[in-house]
């Protein structure tokens, strides 16, 4: 009898997203278009830019997220002046802490891929506490959307590949002015 011969058929799945905004209408907002492009497994939770530090954790452990998404509201309170002073940021610091907190909880930058900040971020000093990608490396005004786009192309990306620079900044309305970083490796599984 001849050895039956299986057609190779695998599924895949996205990775999952969690996604910490200090905004209520912008976290429905990303909660709505993560649902509409049919990625469920994103988790969207509205938290005030100065809480996230102390609740982050504990949403790493409960979610297990491979991408984490930091964002809220930030500004420049001296507009072009004291560019390397956090203290001249009305959330910068909030988002730093809480990346540096969730390199606590996963300290590999391909294990969990962290985009964190918003209009005018103190850029530099969230990639040092070591997220992946961040706004905002001209204090410039960026579209809420940008970090969703980030978000997505990371998990929908295969896990053997990274997502660059280079493969997101098309995607994002003010391009390098908006949003810098290093890498981010795919998160995209397939099931056999």
């Amino acid at each position: 009898m001849s050895e039956v011969i299986r057609p190779n058929i695998s599924k895949t799945v996205a990775g999952k997203i969690l996604h910490i905004d200090g905004d209520m209408r912008y976290s429905k907002k990303a909660l709505d278009y993560y649902k509409k492009i049919g990625l469920q497994n994103a988790v969207v939770k509205n938290v005030s830019e100065k809480r996230q530090q102390y609740v982050v954790e504990d949403l790493l452990l409960k979610y297990k997220p491979d991408m984490l998404v930091i964002t809220g509201h930030d500004k420049m309170l001296e507009q072009n002046r004291k560019f390397y002073d956090i203290k001249n940021y009305k959330n910068s610091l909030n988002f730093a802490k809480t990346v540096e907190n969730a390199r606590r909880v996963v300290p590999s930058m391909d294990d969990l891929i962290i985009f964190a900040g918003a209009c005018q971020s103190y850029f530099e000093e969230l990639i040092e506490r070591g997220a992946n990608f961040a706004s905002s490396p001209a204090r410039v005004l960026i579209d809420f959307m940008d970090p969703i786009v980030i978000a997505v192309k990371i998990a929908t990306t295969p896990e053997n590949k990274y997502v660059t620079l280079s493969n997101i900044l098309p995607e994002v309305r003010e391009g390098s002015k908006g949003i810098g970083g290093t890498r981010g490796k795919g998160k995209l599984k397939k099931l056999y």
